[in-house]
């Protein structure tokens, strides 16, 4: 018979709260939270929340937010919420003080097939990869980041236009009741764990940075639209014009054949062309044609909107 957790639990954006939801509602106790420091935000330098506080704000659970999870009076109070087991989504790297702290230890959700994709950013990088499918994996932590043993694994295709955005938001639900079944199985006893096979050339997903996200036109069109489509919403791909404009490309597509037709064959990749609405650059092997966009400081627009102001 499944026993009733105490939880503590340790996530910070958006993609975390499905879980939290999830196990809050469940039998099980989430006795607290940890999230990361309130920050200043926005050009006002306003006070901004991590979504998972503003969730446990809602539904009066306790939160701590250390500045250093290696701090002795964080690491004391965690233990005195003398939770069973540790649940992880989204959050940092983890000192095993605190995650061998539960003596049933520490779970993480991460957004992949493991050992595939370990690191900061599965989704962006299954996205970017071309990839057809990707998934999401919960698994016990240990010293290396990713590496610990599997318990649940569920497979979720990628649709071909999807967006890192789009995938991300049916990932965070699958992985609400991913998580959940996972400590259920832990509760009851039935949890199997199964060590990764570490020895083979896996994909990485590493932090992403501003060069990562600018598009390099002498690519093929469709790598250079699975970069746009794994930087949407954000870091957002993006490309400067010989003019100095900076563009953050939201959407791109192939342009219709009788667009196509009508377009030059002897230019270089990088070639931008206008007709009528639409913008044109010319990859390695075809045309692309930016769809909606974002100049710098303006608001994204759809192409024909944004020709109108550029034209003006």
């Amino acid at each position: 018979m499944a026993k009733t957790l105490r939880i503590v639990y340790l996530g910070s954006p958006p993609f975390a709260v499905p879980t939290l939801k999830a196990l809050h509602e469940s039998d099980h106790e989430v006795v607290g939270v940890v999230t990361a420091p309130d920050r200043k935000a926005g050009r006002g330098q306003r006070i901004a929340q991590t979504a998972v506080k503003r969730f446990a704000t809602e539904h009066s659970l306790p939160i701590l937010q250390p500045k250093n999870l290696k701090a002795a009076d964080f690491q004391e109070e965690l233990r005195t919420l003398n939770a069973d087991l540790h649940v992880v989504v989204a959050f940092r790297m983890l000192p095993e003080a605190v995650w061998n702290m539960p003596p049933l230890g520490t779970v993480n959700l991460h957004a992949s097939l493991l050992p595939k994709y370990r690191g900061a950013a599965p989704i962006h990088w299954a996205v970017i990869n071309g990839e057809t499918e990707t998934g999401l994996t919960t698994f016990r932590l240990r010293h290396q980041i990713d590496t610990g043993d599997l318990i649940f694994q569920e497979k979720i295709a990628i649709g071909e236009d999807e967006s890192t955005g789009m995938l991300m938001q049916r990932m965070m639900e699958a992985g609400a009741g991913l998580m959940l079944k996972t400590v259920e199985a832990i509760a009851s006893g039935e949890a199997e764990f199964k060590a990764q096979d570490l020895s083979g050339d896996y994909p990485t997903a590493p932090k992403l940075n501003r060069e990562l996200a600018r598009v390099d036109w002498t690519k093929p069109v469709r790598s250079i639209q699975n970069l746009v489509r794994g930087m949407n919403p954000f870091p957002g791909a993006w490309t400067k014009l010989p003019n100095d404009d900076l563009w953050k490309l939201h959407t791109v597509r192939v342009p219709q054949a009788e667009l196509v037709d009508r377009l030059p064959k002897d230019v270089e990749p990088g070639h931008l062309l206008t007709q009528d609405d639409h913008i044109l650059i010319r990859c390695a092997d075809g045309w692309l044609e930016i769809t909606k966009l974002q100049a710098a400081g303006k608001k994204p627009m759809e192409a024909a909107e944004f020709m109108r102001g550029w034209r003006s």
